[in-house]
């Protein structure tokens, strides 16, 4: 049985349809009910959802041998996994912003709102630039707007929610899409498996390019 952690949300339901249409179908999982683990005997798959920042830890524990997650919460989580294959879903990118009129001063720590504290550590430090971090845990684009914080990093999809805001991308830290990762010690004893899912993956996407 090959254990697979899907993110709860359209993220989990585009890459549950995608395993759906290789053969790893499990009906009951789109169905109206509060049910988290979801069996298909016969192709040999369990699903569970879980919350998509909990994906990396359910597979670096193995509790899932394999799973689905943005490249943002790899990076914030830093979990110990491997990642096999970039899904191409979700495509947008982590990034520094703030407002159009932004000038850094750099004789004092530079203030940062964020979701991801470890993403804007590492990249302010792989500048030698001090700052001071504001962990928050939403609405991220109020911080500057309020003088809470001079910039933000964050994830940025269309930039739409930025501009209405009076705020626009002033640096790319790192592209961000869906990644399909595995637990360690399950790619050794069920390589043959997950390399199976693997492989049939790329071919749907291979031939998704083609069209």
């Amino acid at each position: 049985m090959l254990n697979i952690a899907l993110p709860k949300g359209r993220l989990g339901e585009k890459v549950y349809r995608l395993l759906a249409s290789m053969g790893y179908d499990c009906p009951d999982l789109l169905s109206d009910t509060r049910k988290l683990i979801f069996f298909n005997r016969d192709a040999g798959v369990k699903y569970f959802l879980v919350k998509p920042s909990d994906v990396a830890i359910y597979v670096e524990y193995g509790a899932a041998d394999i799973g689905v997650v943005g490249k943002d919460v790899l990076r914030e989580g830093n979990a110990d996994i491997y990642e096999l294959l970039d899904l191409g879903f979700g495509r947008c990118r982590m990034a520094v912003a703030g407002p159009r009129e932004f000038r850094e001063e750099f004789d004092r720590p530079l203030r940062v709102a964020t979701k991801y504290p470890r993403v804007a550590a590492e990249f302010y430090s792989g500048r030698n630039r001090e700052i001071e971090i504001i962990k928050l845990n939403g609405s991220i684009e109020l911080a500057p707007v309020l003088a809470l914080s001079d910039v933000i990093v964050d994830i940025v999809e269309t930039g739409t929610t930025l501009r209405e805001n009076g705020l626009e991308v002033l640096e790319e830290i790192f592209p961000v899409s869906a990644r399909l990762i595995a637990n360690k010690s399950a790619y050794r004893f069920k390589e043959e498996e997950i390399l199976r899912v693997v492989n049939k993956i790329k071919g749907v996407l291979q031939h998704d390019s083609d069209l």
